[in-house]
Parts: structure tokens; C-alpha cells; sequence
């Protein structure tokens, strides 16, 4: 709590700044620089609040500048800045995104373009398609990384947005120092919507060789066990939509179905390797994917590898792995399964 009201009056301090050097009695020449600073501190996970805090403080700050109101002559629009990537009118947000250039001072600022991209004045989101691919490709990559990776966790519920912009954002992985950062964020982060991401990433076959890295040393559990099953499997997935499903026409009851989109992976792995280091994790949710495959596997192991793994799994702490592990057992010996 202490932090954010750090961040808060440390913002409002730098908008006052720059809006005080911009006012036409003074002598210094105005400038973001303040302003970049301290918005190169914010985190992105609350970029929403971040947008509408800045906006009501440049606001308030502006309201409260200098008025040339007996100089009826000179205007008292202020004028566009990196700032009315925020702004209340439509207007400003195009103008602020077109005068842009090749690039962004820092993933604040980047995450803004993006998210202007899911705008709801069309003008907006063309200004802000016109000028995508320069920007990310001009812009220090560890920026680019951070604006796509909290972009990729949020990009599912923007409903303007179309395929092509999507596109461009995961196209840029192919920059292998993006994709280092990223894998990266998914190896060392403990929180957070990782397996979205990496969900999203699996569009695309650029994180396909990490996925080995990520399933044994990433430290959230929930990805290790993502990254697992994509290898087992041989694919990813990822949420591709909803569509209607009728339950009941004649009462017309229905519901909406997810849909999930798969794409086969570019590598293959050696399996019982694989599955033992499954097998062998610390995570109960990492050893269920491994005793899920085990089952899927028994007919291509031998009945030495499957009867240890079956009783490893038989042993295990976890109830849900046990149960996988005696099922797997009672199959091999042939038994009664239900």
C-alpha cells in the first residue's frame, strides 16, 4: 500500500512538472522526461488503473495551469503528448498515436499502443494498427516483451481486436532476444496467468524447443505441468472462443461451449526419459499428468518400466496420483476395472 501512494504522488509530481514548464510564461522548455521516469516503475498488471490515474491527474493538473483567457488570441489547448495515449477524446488518442514515430521510451507506453488496438473509436484502433509493426520493431526488446507478455494475458476478453493485429504481436517473437525474455518471465515467475501465456505463445512455434526448460525448471507448478503435457501430447492448445451449444431445442435451453485450437509441435521428445523426470517432480500436479500419460503409455513400455512407474505412482501422497497409479496397476494385471 505504502508503494502505490509512493507511485501515486511521485506521478502527480512529474504531471505538475510538465505542465508547469509548458505553460507559456515560462522560461524552461517542457519535457516528458519526469513523466517517462516514473511511469518506467509502474507495474503493467494494473495498467488499467494506471491509464484512468493518469488521465484524471493530467486533467486536474491542466485545469488548474495557466489560462491565456485575456489573450484571446493564443490557444489554451494543451498540445498532444505521449500522455493523451490516455485521454478522454477520441480525437487526442489518434493524434497522440500518429505522432509517435519509431518507438516508445519505455513498456508503459508501449502497453498503451497495444491496448489502443482494442479502442472503441475505429480511428483509434487503425492510427494504432498503422503504426504496430514500426513500434515493436524499433523498441528496446525487453519493453516489447513485457507490453506482449501482459498483453497475451489479457488479449481473450477484447473483443475489437482482430487476427491480423494478433498476428503482428506474436510474429515479433520470431526476435530471439523477445523470445529469450519471455521464456525468461515464464522460468522465474512464481505467480501470475503464466499458463495463459505460454498458451497463447504456443500459437506459434517460436518457444517450442524451451518447452523441455520449462517443464522441469520453471518454478510454478501449474506450468510445469502445462509444459509436460504439451510434450506428452505433442501439441499445444490454447482458448480459442466460445460458440452456442443447444442442450434442449425444444425449450431452448443451450449454453456456450469453449472451443480450443491445437497446433502440433515442431520437436519431439525421448518419452520415458521424460515421463521418469515427470514422474520424479516435486508438484502432485506435475506426477497427475505423468500418471495420466503412464495409462496412455502402458502398450509402448515395457512391462518392467510400466510396473515400477504404476507402483511409484500406486505410493504416492497425492490421492489423485495413487488412484492413476493402482488404475494403472489393475491394467497392467489385467483386472477388473470398474
Amino acid at each position: 500500500m505504502a508503494e502505490l501512494q509512493t507511485l501515486e504522488i511521485n506521478i502527480v509530481a512529474a504531471l505538475k512538472e510538465f505542465v508547469d514548464t509548458g505553460r507559456p510564461s515560462s522560461k524552461i522548455i517542457s519535457d516528458l522526461s519526469s513523466v517517462i521516469k516514473i511511469t518506467s516503475e509502474l507495474p503493467l498488471g494494473n495498467l488499467k488503473y494506471w491509464e484512468r490515474f493518469i488521465r484524471d491527474e493530467y486533467d486536474n493538473a491542466l485545469a488548474s495551469g495557466y489560462s491565456n483567457k485575456w489573450k484571446f488570441w493564443e490557444s489554451n489547448t494543451p498540445r498532444v503528448t505521449l500522455l493523451d495515449l490516455c485521454s478522454w477524446d477520441g480525437f487526442r488518442r489518434e493524434k497522440a498515436l500518429r505522432a509517435i514515430g519509431e518507438k516508445v521510451p519505455n513498456r508503459f507506453f508501449l502497453a498503451l499502443v497495444i491496448r489502443r488496438l482494442n479502442d472503441w473509436v475505429p480511428q483509434v484502433r487503425q492510427a494504432a494498427q498503422d503504426i504496430l509493426s514500426t513500434v515493436l520493431v524499433n523498441s528496446e526488446p525487453s519493453y516489447v516483451a513485457d507490453a506482449i507478455f501482459f498483453t497475451l494475458s489479457h488479449w481473450s476478453s477484447w473483443k475489437r481486436i482482430d487476427d491480423a493485429n494478433r498476428n503482428t504481436l506474436l510474429n515479433t517473437l520470431s526476435n530471439r532476444e523477445i523470445t529469450n525474455h519471455l521464456k525468461m518471465k515464464l522460468l522465474y515467475s512464481s505467480s501470475g496467468p503464466l499458463v495463459l501465456v505460454m498458451s497463447e505463445i504456443g500459437r506459434t512455434c517460436f518457444l517450442d524447443s524451451s518447452l523441455e526448460v520449462i517443464a522441469v525448471k520453471a518454478i510454478q507448478p501449474s506450468l510445469r505441468a502445462k509444459a509436460y503435457r504439451s510434450l506428452f501430447e505433442g501439441k499445444s492448445s490454447w482458448f480459442a472462443g466460445r460458440e452456442w451449444e443447444w442442450t434442449d431445442r425444444r425449450y431452448g435451453e443451450g449454453r456456450r461451449k469453449a472451443l480450443v485450437a491445437t497446433r502440433i509441435l515442431t520437436i519431439k521428445i525421448q518419452r520415458l526419459p521424460t515421463l521418469l523426470l515427470a514422474a520424479n517432480d516435486r508438484s502432485s500436479l506435475v506426477r497427475r499428468v505423468a500418471a495420466e500419460m503412464l495409462i496412455k503409455e502402458l502398450d509402448n513400455l515395457s512391462d518392467n518400466e510400466s510396473l515400477s512407474l504404476a507402483k511409484k505412482f500406486s505410493n504416492d501422497p497425492s490421492i489423485a496420483v495413487a488412484e492413476r497409479g493402482n488404475f494403472a496397476l489393475k491394467k497392467l494385471a489385467g483386472g477388473t476395472l470398474f
